[in-house]
């Protein structure tokens, strides 16, 4: 950043000044700067969803295409993200107050016996970024974690990842488990990790296979408005 945008007073910014700052403090991974920035709206009147789309989600597309476009890379990206989680501190408790609606809920977690968690931190931090509600279960997480999580909290997709070939196999193990539990259809799948692929995605049953967190991000608003439009139709 130049030395004339460090000098920059964000309480002096006019509504749309302050988003377009806030999208370039989100892309540098200015977290205290984003706080204040959340902050000044709330106090400007600005309703929680709308801080949440229009400068949070607006910031944190422009750094997930950049991501996907090879300009950013993961340590970039796991600051901006971390600027995000400064804001969607303030405003989580306010959204529940007013019964915000999100794009959809999403339980993920590393598979059981693997226990690499860099990837599947990334992909949560980009979904909540991307409007989502996250659980995250963490790291090892046999089959019950998975479906016993996703049915308490009502999710719509639940995500798995693996970084090793070791463990890649046991995300056939909950799908399977939902399938024999007639629960299979209830959930979007989404796997990744480094070893996987989009045939080993399709041989054992998932929804998808996502190579990194940009395309989980527009995997899973692709397949939420799917299943949104054939819940109308229905």
């Amino acid at each position: 950043m130049s030395d004339e945008e460090d000098d920059i007073i964000l309480s002096e910014l006019d509504d749309d000044e302050l988003v377009e700052q806030m999208f370039d403090d989100l892309y540098d991974g200015m977290k205290d700067e984003i706080v204040e920035g959340v902050n000044i709206l709330l106090e400007r009147g600005w309703q929680p969803y709308d801080i949440l789309t229009k400068a949070l989600v607006g910031g944190m597309t422009v750094v997930g295409n950049d991501f996907r476009d090879g300009i950013l890379f993961v340590p970039e990206v796991l600051l901006a993200a971390n600027a995000m989680k400064g804001g969607m501190g303030i405003l989580k408790p306010l959204l529940a107050e007013t019964g915000a609606p999100t794009i959809g809920k999403m339980v993920i977690g590393t598979v059981k016996g693997d226990i690499h968690d860099i990837g599947k931190n990334l992909v949560a931090m980009m979904m909540e970024g991307a409007g989502f509600e996250v659980i995250d279960l963490g790291i090892n997480n046999p089959v019950e974690n998975y479906i016993d999580k996703a049915a308490a909290e009502k999710a719509d997709i639940i995500g798995m990842s693996a970084l090793l070939t070791t463990t890649m196999p046991y995300m056939k193990v909950v799908i399977d488990t939902m399938k024999e539990q007639g629960i299979r259809d209830d959930y979007v799948v989404l796997v990744g990790g480094a070893p996987l692929n989009e045939e080993f995605g399709k041989a054992i049953g998932a929804d998808a296979y996502c190579r990194d967190a940009a395309v989980a991000v527009e995997t899973a608003k692709s397949l939420m408005a799917r299943r949104h439009n054939q819940a109308g139709m229905a």
